[in-house]
């Protein structure tokens, strides 16, 4: 009768084929991922600024270069709203400022042609990682340049003018929901922005070079809604894999088959089949029968699991027998702390059921394996066991 319970075996898993096909690790596209919704995987970023202003009015004055000097630095603080449209591509809208600097001599208080600003742009951002090393929600940095472009206002003196910025974003992952930041930018605005429009009073020098602000930028990323992205599935390749299984699966099902036709030939030349058919029926009782269930979940997956557990309940009852009921989660998800509670929780649900088929909770013994790797495909670890004791 061992070829009896190998199809019985069988069947219990051609009826989860299913369950278990959805449980299975799934093989994605790495370049390519779900759309998501407009109200997802937006973000704010928020930080403090090291501004460095260098005014077209220095130019030819030998002035220090050097970003660290005092009378070119000043302190600030930047905020943005994003949203990323694809893992490799986002706009951003930035505030920063908000005191500044013009640079005409190297003491401070000659620098007074601008001294409280705001600086608002629309950027396009590039996340170069995600384009090249493919999307990854754990990856803990992210190389992020963008380009843009906006109005700067010289409040001070009461200027507006255009600008256009590059620059970095990089982004180290803290969490799911928050990153840390380090923003660097250079910003070309109009030349008159600072407040200083001639340098000299030469009129050929009126307006001819570029306002620069170069800026530093440390801060927090916040990330809002749904912050991830769901990678697309590899068809050919998931079909590839349930085609491999279902090949193994329907030749064992045939082998099994044909060995219960010839089972069946020799019961059917039996003079009394009563005593042949209860012998199967024993079989079918003491052996061990399984209940499946989907992953991280301790209800069971289909009822119709319990139709050979009802066998081994009554086979129980009629002949006074113990009943082991083993639970089980796959080792491929969870931690062992978490797999050992959901083990035990899955095999007291199966005794519960137990008890509503008659078995008396005295008869009735609940162990729990924890994380196993003891079938293939892993899904199928996903379970409880009922045997005779």
């Amino acid at each position: 009768m061992k070829s009896m319970k190998k199809l019985f075996f069988l069947l219990a898993f051609a009826g989860l084929a299913t369950f278990a096909n959805a449980q299975t690790s799934v093989p994605v596209e790495k370049y390519s991922v779900s759309t998501n919704s407009f109200w997802s995987n937006w973000f704010i970023t928020a930080g403090g600024d090291y501004t460095v202003f260098y005014s077209d009015q220095q130019h030819g004055l030998g002035l220090n270069n050097n970003p660290l000097k005092d009378f070119r630095r000043s302190w600030g603080f930047g905020v943005g709203v994003g949203k990323w449209f694809t893992p490799g591509i986002g706009l951003r809208t930035k505030f920063n400022g908000i005191n500044g600097k013009s640079v005409v001599s190297e003491l401070c208080h000659e620098n007074k042609g601008m001294k409280n600003y705001w600086n608002l742009n629309e950027q396009v951002l590039f996340n170069l990682s995600n384009l090249f090393c493919g999307y990854s929600d754990t990856r803990v940095w992210n190389f992020i340049p963008y380009v843009g472009g906006g109005v700067v206002r010289n409040m001070t003196a009461d200027i507006y003018g255009l600008d256009w910025q590059a620059g970095v974003m990089n982004t180290w992952r803290l969490g799911k929901k928050l990153d840390l930041f380090l923003d660097l930018s250079w910003t070309m605005a109009e030349p008159k922005v600072d407040g200083v429009n001639v340098r000299g009073n030469d009129p050929a020098l009126k307006y001819k070079n570029y306002d620069g602000i170069a800026t530093a930028e440390v801060g927090l990323k916040f990330n809002l809604g749904k912050a991830t992205w769901a990678k697309t599935p590899d068809v050919d390749a998931l079909m590839a894999m349930n085609k491999e299984q279902l090949d193994a699966l329907n030749a064992s099902l045939r082998d099994a088959q044909n060995e219960n036709a010839r089972l069946k030939a020799l019961l059917a030349q039996k003079k009394d089949p009563a005593p042949a058919q209860t012998i199967i029926k024993k079989e079918l009782a003491t052996t061990k029968q399984s209940v499946f269930f989907n992953i991280g979940k301790y209800r069971i997956a289909s009822r119709k699991d319990l139709v050979n557990v009802k066998e081994v309940a009554d086979y129980a009852k009629a002949n006074g027998n113990k009943i082991v009921v083993t639970g089980y989660a796959d080792s491929k998800t969870g931690t062992p702390a978490f797999n050992q509670t959901l083990s035990q929780r899955r095999a007291e649900t199966v005794a519960n059921e137990l008890v509503k088929m008659g078995v008396s909770r005295d008869n009735i013994e609940v162990k729990a394996a924890g994380g196993v790797n003891d079938l293939s495909p892993i899904s199928y670890n996903r379970r409880a066991t009922v045997e005779i004791k």
